[in-house]
């Protein structure tokens, strides 16, 4: 049986955001506003169909108060007529009563009922009210209302309500009306029902949003109906769904706004980790992560990188000292192959030459005479004293290099060193050293016998590298409380990177390839060493006059 395996893909931290935001957010907050829509609309309808009923109540208030105040001014003005004698006098007051009534259109006398229900046929024809009160002498007075009139005294209270109300007689004929619409009152008249249930309001219709009422009265014989426009329907529910509907967009824009400069923010600082890590591991130690710090920017995310950046810096200094020690490393194995070198080159030639003249002296198969016998036994001298100084340079180097090389300082005259460091020169090849030193000069502060190892060292690179037959400088002077000596000679001028190099460890103006002269290449490493520690400096220069200069300063004592 093949088992299938499925990797689900590793989604980036944006993408389950994302997902959570949706799953968390839009989601809920959608059903929400879904349940906040259908209960405002429960709402609303529940709202409109309350007030629809209130409407008809007021309405069937209004007619009933209009009828009772009209019925009284009826009965008034009919006791009125009883009391005039002549049918002229009548018919002014009524005249003089109708102008005082604004309500009514007109107030005149029928005779006999038959031209009172003509007259109330022609009124409703023309949507005119009627009312009318028997007199004793068996005429009717009647008020005849016009429409207008009519429904300015019933609608009053509706005056901005944009309902449609209409008032019907018992044969559905339209005797008053509010904010009439032909085609909507057919409609509604379709919708009433052959058998009315008396002084009760009674929804009609199927339009859930558009709830339609009617109030059927028995006294007088009259039906109120009371219809919500689809305008009303649509500002009430439709409009108030839309603003819930806007609502939840703009809540859930704005949180995903919001979320956006969250993400926005999270995902820069943590690309700066990606990279920082990224950096770490291909060996870039001194990578630092900057964060784009806003309000925004999670306290761990922070943490984390200053925990980071702590941690790449010490892997940093951790690599630099790697780094140093590895360089020790490389420069002690230098000093290892070039003191072979050394050995090689400086130490057997003494050793040959001893042994060489030592072996003569001893044979006996010859008569050596005394001058050979002289002859060879100052080379042995001169040999030995060249190994001595080749293994005191060696020995000096450790204390040198661990900074633990003392000098017992105390004043002593630059003469008496000068001359002596001449004295001790195993050869001059010619050269003529020539001491510029005032009579009166001071004592200096130093190491007598290391200061005569100094100018030793110094008189021999000088003679080493001089030209042919010419003399080597020595100038003294005082500046300040330091006395600066310079010994130079004339020379090919050295390049200013050789030039900086020649204080270091087995160091030559010749390398290997050309060399002509002997030497270690100590003599200077050992010289700066010992000045040094006699408080003093030393630096190298080099012209086209002088192309060897070297310049000690020491101090003065006292």
């Amino acid at each position: 049986m093949k088992i299938l395996n499925y990797e689900l893909k590793k989604l980036k931290i944006i993408e389950q955001i994302a997902i959570v935001f949706f799953i968390s957010v839009v989601i809920p907050t959608s059903i929400s506003g879904f349940v906040i829509n259908n209960i405002n609309q429960q709402s609303v309808r529940h709202q409109l169909r309350e007030s629809a009923i209130l409407v008809a109540s007021m309405v069937s208030d209004e007619i009933d108060f209009f009828m009772e105040t009209s019925e009284t001014t009826l009965a008034q003005i009919a006791d009125s007529l009883e009391y005039l004698p002549t049918r002229a006098l009548k018919e002014k007051f009524i005249k003089d009563v109708a102008k005082k009534y604004p309500n009514c259109e007109n107030i005149l006398i029928v005779r006999n009922p038959q031209e009172l229900e003509n007259l109330s046929d022609r009124a409703r024809t023309n949507e005119k009210l009627v009312l009318s009160t028997q007199m004793k002498d068996g005429s009717f007075l009647v008020i005849i209302y016009s429409a207008k009139n009519w429904d300015k005294q019933l609608f009053k209270s509706l005056e901005n309500d944009n309902r449609q109300v209409y008032i019907m007689d018992s044969s559905n004929h339209l005797i008053a009306s509010h904010n009439f619409t032909p085609d909507v009152f057919k409609e509604t008249i379709e919708l009433l029902p052959d058998e009315k249930i008396e002084d009760a309001p009674v929804q009609i219709g199927d339009e859930k949003n558009r709830p339609v009422f009617y109030l059927h009265r028995t006294n007088p014989d009259l039906t109120i109906v009371v219809n919500t426009t689809e305008n009303m329907a649509k500002k009430a529910i439709i409009d108030n769904r839309i603003k819930i509907i806007l609502a939840v967009l703009v809540a859930i824009m704005s949180m995903v706004v919001l979320l956006g400069f969250y993400i926005y923010y999270l995902y820069i600082n943590i690309r700066q980790l990606f990279k920082a890590v990224i950096a770490i591991s291909k060996g870039n130690y001194q990578r630092q992560i900057r964060l784009l710090t806003t309000s925004l920017t999670p306290y761990e995310v922070v943490f984390m990188a200053n925990e980071f950046n702590n941690m790449a810096s010490e892997i940093h200094k951790s690599y630099i000292e790697l780094k140093k020690k590895n360089a020790e490393l490389k420069e002690l194995n230098e000093f290892r192959s070039n003191l072979l070198d050394t050995v090689s080159h400086e130490l057997r030639t003494p050793l040959t030459s001893i042994q060489g003249y030592t072996s003569r002296l001893m044979r006996q198969d010859i008569v050596i005479d005394e001058e050979t016998k002289q002859k060879s036994l100052r080379i042995i001298k001169e040999q030995s004293e060249r190994l001595k100084r080749l293994i005191d340079d060696l020995l000096t180097i450790p204390d040198i290099e661990g900074m633990r090389l003392k000098a017992d300082n105390e004043p002593i005259w630059l003469g008496e060193v000068l001359e002596q460091a001449e004295l001790l020169l195993r050869k001059r090849d010619g050269h003529e050293i020539v001491v510029d030193l005032p009579d009166d000069f001071p004592q200096v502060m130093g190491d007598k016998g290391r200061l005569e190892q100094v100018f030793v060292n110094l008189y021999e690179n000088a003679i080493k590298y001089a030209y042919p037959e010419t003399q080597i400088y020595v100038d003294i002077k005082k500046e300040g409380k330091a006395a600066i000596i310079q010994v130079k000679n004339k020379c090919d001028k050295i390049p200013d990177k050789k030039l900086k190099s020649l204080f270091d460890k087995f160091v030559r103006l010749d390398d290997e390839m050309t060399r002509t002269t002997r030497g270690t290449g100590l003599g200077l490493f050992i010289v700066k060493g010992l000045i040094e520690a006699m408080n003093g400096t030393i630096k190298l220069s080099s012209d086209d006059e002088f192309g060897f200069c070297v310049t000690v300063k020491l101090n003065i004592a006292g």
